[in-house]
């Protein structure tokens, strides 16, 4: 993983691709108002809207599933 260009900021980034110790899937192109099925992060409109009340097994269910998926940007996308 790349330094931060802000010394001060955190090393580690939810918003970043592949990142390993984000708890949730946005990388910040969000497309729920438009699709179903975000193509950012490739979870449903409900699933982003109710992420912060998801216990960590539901968490874990839909990172399992758009990994399997890989079709959103988080996993097609190169830096």
């Amino acid at each position: 993983m790349t330094k931060p260009s802000n010394p001060d900021s955190n090393t580690h980034s939810s918003l970043s691709v592949n990142d390993e110790d984000s708890d949730s899937p946005c990388i910040g192109i969000c497309s729920t108002l438009f699709d179903d099925v975000c193509q950012g992060c490739g979870r449903t409109a409900l699933e982003v809207c109710n992420w912060v009340f998801m216990s960590s097994e539901e968490k874990q269910a839909v990172w399992a599933r758009i990994t399997s998926e890989a079709t959103a940007m988080r996993f097609t996308r190169k830096d």
